[in-house]
């Protein structure tokens, strides 16, 4: 008889639900994270076994697990499973065998597990952006501190003259300590993002793909991988469209009865292609590709809008780039 198995992940325990295929709760127990106390639990189910798990905190390493030893892993959306399996009451054994039950009765929310390689993009590419936002945090808070003793400067702080300049204010103890401790957690950063940046042009040299998305206006280096890291299998999405709407630039709607609302884009998907795409939008709505678009839109709704509709355009683009690229590779024609 088959079994199903739904785990509710948590960052040090987490329940794990078997259910066989006529519904009856089989197993349903706590363990600690862990290969061994999870293979001493499910490690005697034969191989194929379906086991659904939700894309909580720290879930790379279960679903590692579970496909080097042969499992069927399925990746839950959280947000559209609480929709589904919505319940008066609510724990981890509920949590864990109510997954169980949706993948036996294939009611499951699924979303893509990327494989290994697309994770490791992902987690350099994220990791240099939080580095620079980082940095950019300290240098917002030295400029905090000089406006706050009425000093400004035209010109770049951080120059050899700006440094000079900097270190001339006079500023009372604790701001100049301020100042201090910021450029030194800024000159501490620089050269982790000047090594990241060197392993990420490599990674962009040697992927056509990255080459391809270039072509598009505002679109370089960096943002290619972004998009590359945040998008994985190009073939997930049967169309532009799709994307777009995984991505969240797409509006809300709701509708009842004759009456339909457009509401604001849903910002589901990843929150990174969003930032990365706004980014190059910044840059792609003052080419002339873009610009008459830009203008109409914004005379209309607003720069913040107009500038989203760009954001849609380029990632529209990109899709019909990537789509040609890999239908060129797999010898079919791209689709419409």
């Amino acid at each position: 008889m088959s079994v199903y198995v739904g785990i509710d992940v948590h960052r040090k325990r987490s329940q794990v639900a078997v259910v066989a295929e006529d519904g009856t709760v089989q197993l349903n127990k706590n363990v600690v994270n862990g290969s061994e106390p999870f293979l001493r639990l499910i490690g005697d189910l034969p191989a194929g076994t379906p086991v659904a798990f939700e894309a909580a905190f720290g879930w790379s390493w279960l679903a590692e697990l579970l496909e080097d030893y042969g499992f069927d892993a399925h990746l839950v959306h959280p947000l559209r499973c609480k929709a589904i399996a919505s319940a008066r009451l609510k724990n981890d054994k509920v949590d864990a065998a109510i997954l169980a039950q949706l993948l036996r009765a294939d009611l499951l929310p699924e979303a893509w597990i990327a494989p290994p390689a697309v994770r490791q993009l992902r987690a350099l590419v994220r990791h240099r952006i939080s580095l620079v936002r980082l940095g950019t945090q300290q240098r917002n808070r030295i400029h905090a501190v000089a406006a706050d003793h009425g000093y400004d400067r035209s010109a770049s702080y951080w120059t050899g003259p700006g440094r000079g300049w900097l270190a001339e204010l006079d500023l009372p103890p604790a701001s100049r300590e301020i100042v201090a401790d910021c450029l030194a957690v800024i000159d501490g950063l620089a050269p982790a993002i000047d090594r990241l940046d060197g392993e990420l042009h490599a990674r962009a040299k040697a992927d056509p793909r990255a080459k391809v998305l270039r072509e598009l206006p505002g679109i370089g280096e960096f943002t290619a991988l972004v998009m590359l890291a945040e998008i994985g299998d190009i073939t997930r999405f049967p169309s532009a469209r799709k994307l777009a709407s995984w991505a969240g630039l797409t509006p809300t709607v709701r509708g009842s009865d004759l009456t339909v609302r457009h509401g604001h884009i849903s910002k589901q998907g990843s929150a990174w292609l969003r930032w990365a795409l706004n980014q190059a939008a910044q840059t792609a709505k003052r080419s002339p590709e873009f610009t008459a678009t830009y203008a109409a839109i914004a005379k209309r709704r607003g720069k913040k809008i107009a500038t989203i509709a760009v954001a849609r355009k380029l990632l529209t683009r990109a899709w019909h780039l990537l789509d040609q690229m890999q239908a060129a590779d797999a010898g079919a024609p791209p689709r419409p």
